[in-house]
């Protein structure tokens, strides 16, 4: 989609700090940390919410990638959070499919 902030950042039109990049998914550090580490998971195609997401296997992939970048990647042993908005009253913003990964604490529930 061409005016998404997200599919812009993926295509490398708007500069980010890639923590992860492969064939399908793009990670990034949030502007906005809510942890000491908060990183953005977000498929290369473009699916507005979570409820669009017809596909199992886009979604299975895109958890075992947020698996991925989390344990490997990120080295978050201690743990971290996974966190999906979906549409406006679930606090998306950005209308693009997108997991937070957040850790580098103890996270209160």
């Amino acid at each position: 989609m061409s005016d998404c902030l997200f599919c812009k950042i993926a295509a490398g039109e708007i500069p980010s700090s890639k923590v992860y990049e492969d064939d399908d998914v793009f990670a990034f550090k949030d502007i906005n940390p809510k942890a000491p580490t908060h990183v953005l998971v977000i498929p290369k195609i473009h699916v507005a919410t979570l409820s669009d997401a017809k596909d199992p296997a886009l979604l299975g992939m895109l958890m075992s990638r947020v698996q991925y970048i989390a344990d490997e990647v990120l080295e978050l042993e201690s743990g971290y959070r996974v966190i999906t908005n979906v549409r406006e009253g679930g606090g998306q913003i950005v209308f693009h499919l997108h997991v937070h990964i957040l850790g580098g604490k103890s996270l209160p529930f």
